[in-house]
């Protein structure tokens, strides 16, 4: 099936490795390139003083990166090359029409409920009129659970926009600003009591600011109409309008300000103070975590965050890939999970890439475990992060089904998708998505699918995906997608794990109760306790209901660790008693000469199924300043 739903989304597998078809580059020329030796290279070199090695990158890449950049100049580049017309499409679509069907559905509400009133009382005055008011009743059923799914929808969308984004930008401002003014020397102690000062405070903000804007728009609301206001639903905007702000705004202040109390009394993340010591005869598991490997459709090419030290990242994947199959023939390991962004914006060239670096390793590539990333799913461009995409364009669609595509070519027979309605484990992602490759086929080749909706629903419904434990008291893996619906480059990073994940999550960890888990995403749920470098590694790439998803593990703490990766950032830490594990990039992070690592942890479980993690083994990487012969 892997192989079926690649042919229609431009890969191609021949002899058991994907490849590009392209008419205008012959699959030879590109070979050619690809394997081209460094003796032809040396050899030029001999004749002549090399300046400027092309496969090193230089300044030009640098300036492209995103990193390089500051967040005044990247909002000044913001300004100069948005596409206004876009934008006004945007927020109307984003924000203004949801925040109108919210603003309305009290209105809406009112009429149908004064209708049925009305038709109750000449039912009681008669009985000719049981008849209509049966009908009324079946057409108020049918299409006000529409109305209410609407109405919900248009609640979590501008939820999702505003209120939780800007909850975060508060605390993690504050924390940003105060920690940089702490002592190098400061007590893990001290840093947690001001952190949980500042989500304090920033919940106190969020109140006051939410408080505020529904008083002022108070006066302008209309909370029920009548049916004669129907004949002129104009004037209806501007009640629904000003309804809309302040259902919003009282929320924002509200869930601000429990949010903060909240993330006030948790307990905040810490560096891990020990790792467990082994047990004689307690059951292990060996587990390599890659994260964020970027893969980009040619051998040089351009990466959107690093810079020059992205140039040779398909290198360095072939060399993580040839060291870590080399170390499970010499001492297996159980599994490989990588925590989202494999490809460095969801073209089909690079998944093609990907394929190709896995395809000497079969035995590696069964033990794969993989999860969307941000850069999987919602970079529009890699180089233009002003770039919109209008909700209705179908561009996001196709990186979400090649991202199945790959996935279920990586592990579809091996992962389970979750029964929601019937509250237990469901069919494997390759039968889960067999129904629907036609309609795939369909979106690929043309971009109008028959059946647009069901799409939408698949990509949401087959997460997370899960690799069931071997045994009852086995190790298995919940593999969640965190990636917020976002239609703009620059907000790509945000991530979100829904309700109906952490409900999924739960039902897959209570049908193995005596197991251990690891639960995989791409977002960071916790910002690390200590200072970040810039103000934009915090808010831009934060998982915006990081406490509330850290609070539902707690309760499981003692069997689940989590694994994430998205900033490249090397950490091991705990919060509450809930270890999270953070992987660096191996290919994101080294420039010229220098070296990377990835880790392989060791999980054990003792006889009370308490899940433990042991030191982890250090991969080292030697860097290449250049292209070894």
């Amino acid at each position: 099936m892997g192989r079926a739903l690649f042919r229609r989304t431009g890969l191609h597998f021949g002899g058991g490795r994907p490849s590009i078809a392209s008419p205008r580059q012959p699959p030879f020329v590109k070979d050619a390139f690809r394997h081209r030796s460094c003796a032809s290279w040396n050899s030029l070199r001999g004749r002549s003083v090399t300046i400027i090695d092309p496969r090193l990158g230089d300044t030009e890449d640098d300036r492209s990166s995103t990193k390089r950049h500051s967040m005044l100049s990247l909002a000044g580049n913001l300004l100069a090359e948005v596409s206004l017309p876009k934008l006004i499409v945007a927020c109307l679509l984003l924000i203004v029409l949801p925040g109108l069907m919210l603003g309305a559905a009290p209105l809406i509400a009112s009429i149908w409920i004064m209708g049925v009133s009305a038709k109750l009382s000449a039912v009681l005055s008669g009985t000719w009129p049981v008849l209509l008011l049966s009908g009324f009743a079946v057409v108020g059923w049918f299409g006000g659970r529409p109305l209410f799914r609407l109405a919900e929808s248009s609640f979590w969308s501008l939820n999702a926009l505003v209120v939780q984004p800007g909850y975060a930008l508060a605390r993690e401002t504050f924390r940003h600003l105060v920690e940089g003014l702490l002592p190098a020397g400061a007590s893990r102690a001290t840093v947690a009591s001001i952190r949980a000062a500042l989500a304090a405070a920033a919940g106190l903000v969020m109140g006051a600011i939410g408080l505020s804007v529904a008083s002022l728009a108070w006066p302008a609301t209309r909370w029920s109409a009548g049916l004669a206001d129907l004949v002129t639903p104009h004037q209806l905007v501007s009640p629904s309008i000003a309804n809309a702000v302040v259902i919003i705004a009282v929320y924002f202040g509200l869930a601000g300000l429990l949010w903060g109390v909240a993330d006030a009394v948790t307990p905040q993340p810490r560096d891990l103070a020990s790792f467990h010591r082994s047990g004689m005869n307690a059951r292990r598991w060996r587990v390599a975590h890659l994260s964020d490997l970027h893969v980009v459709g040619e051998r040089y090419g351009f990466r959107i965050e690093s810079g020059r030290a992205g140039v040779q990242g398909n290198e360095r994947l072939r060399g993580v890939l040839a060291r870590l199959d080399a170390i499970h023939a010499a001492r297996p390991l159980d599994a490989v999970i990588v925590t989202g962004d494999l490809t460095d914006a969801g073209r089909s060239s690079e998944w093609a890439e990907l394929f190709d670096a896995l395809a000497p390793y079969p035995a590696l590539s069964r033990l794969i475990v993989a999860l969307p990333g941000n850069h999987d799913v919602n970079v529009i461009d890699r180089a233009n992060p002003a770039r919109f995409e209008l909700p209705t364009s179908p561009k996001k669609r196709l990186r979400q089904l090649r991202t199945l595509s790959a996935l279920e070519a990586l592990q579809g027979s091996r992962v389970l998708t979750v029964d929601r309605e019937a509250g237990r484990m469901g069919a494997s992602l390759s039968e889960a998505l067999r129904p629907h490759i036609e309609a795939i086929r369909t979106f690929a080749d043309c971009g109008r699918p028959r059946r647009p909706l069901a799409l939408a629903k698949l990509w949401r419904g087959l997460f997370p995906m899960i690799r069931p434990p071997a045994s009852a008291d086995g190790l298995g893996i919940i593999a969640l997608n965190s990636n917020a619906e976002t239609h703009f480059s620059f907000t790509n990073a945000l991530g979100i794990v829904s309700a109906e994940e952490i409900g999924a999550l739960e039902i897959a960890v209570r049908q193995y109760p005596d197991a251990a888990w690891i639960v995989a995403l791409h977002h960071h749920p916790v910002e690390y306790p200590k200072p970040a470098k810039a103000l934009s590694e915090r808010i831009g790439t934060a998982l915006v209901n990081g406490s509330w998803f850290v609070r539902k593990l707690q309760r499981m703490a003692d069997h689940v660790v989590v694994m994430h990766g998205h900033r490249h950032v090397d950490w091991i830490g705990e919060c509450g008693g809930l270890l999270i594990v953070s992987a660096p990039s191996p290919v994101m992070e080294s420039v010229e000469g220098s070296d990377s690592y990835f880790y392989i942890h060791t999980l054990e479980a003792d006889p009370d199924h308490r899940l433990r993690l042991l030191e982890p083994e250090r991969v080292e990487l030697r860097g290449r300043g250049s292209v070894e012969c």
